[in-house]
């Protein structure tokens, strides 16, 4: 409705308009256009003036960033050289327990915290892709450009390089997926850190199916 607005004038200047033509625009009935209306009203988005021609309507500022910021999106999306976001499903599963003993090394926990602006929980959520849909998607997303954790050394051994992506998980969960150079899994592995304990946090088990969006670089 914002957009259909802005389309007919009310970007730059004060329309009228009445709500059986914008539901005729729209594709909708005059009552859902009325409430849309409304609505707009309520978020200070548009300025409104009902009389008995019709309504006198012209974005608001807030209105107009709203549009701003949806085309500074859309402009990302489409210019992008690679998607922004790619989802996968996994099912949760039990790992070998050594996820802890990397997360904690010193080498690797300050560069997380620098990097991926958290520091880990010590441990680390294991998901296994069943499709071959997910497994094609995580060997497309290997080839896009990802936060880089140096690899480094102490007293007794070397530590690879990490790469690291930011993911949200079943909608609400933020933390990172890594892909070390070195690790005892298979490709249908994916290894989640986060602030958080996640089994606690999302209430989630072993068998269980997961969403994971996982945000690439610019």
């Amino acid at each position: 409705m914002l957009y259909k607005l802005a389309e007919i004038g009310a970007f730059h200047r004060t329309v009228k308009v009445s709500t059986q033509y914008l539901a005729e625009k729209m594709g909708v009935s005059q009552q859902t256009a009325s409430r849309q209306l409304i609505e707009l009203e309520k978020l200070s988005w548009i300025q409104r003036n009902v009389t008995a021609e019709g309504c006198l309507i012209r974005l608001s500022d807030s209105g107009k960033a709203q549009l701003k910021t949806l085309y500074s999106r859309l402009k990302i999306i489409v210019e992008a050289r690679h998607p922004i976001s790619m989802t996968f499903e996994g099912v949760v599963f039990s790992g070998l327990g050594e996820g802890a003993y990397y997360v904690k090394q010193d080498g690797y926990r300050k560069q997380f915290m620098e990097k991926l602006g958290f520091d880990p929980f010590p441990g680390t959520l294991n998901i296994r892709l069943t499709s071959d849909y997910d497994m094609k998607v995580r060997e497309e997303l290997e080839s896009y450009p990802a936060i880089e954790i140096e690899g480094f050394k102490n007293e007794s051994r070397t530590f690879g390089a990490v790469k690291c992506y930011p993911i949200l998980l079943n909608n609400k969960a933020k933390g990172a997926l890594i892909f070390a150079l070195r690790t005892h899994y298979d490709s249908a592995v994916l290894e989640i850190i986060a602030p958080q304990f996640l089994r606690n946090q999302l209430r989630i088990r072993d068998k269980q199916k997961v969403k994971i969006e996982v945000f690439t670089m610019p």
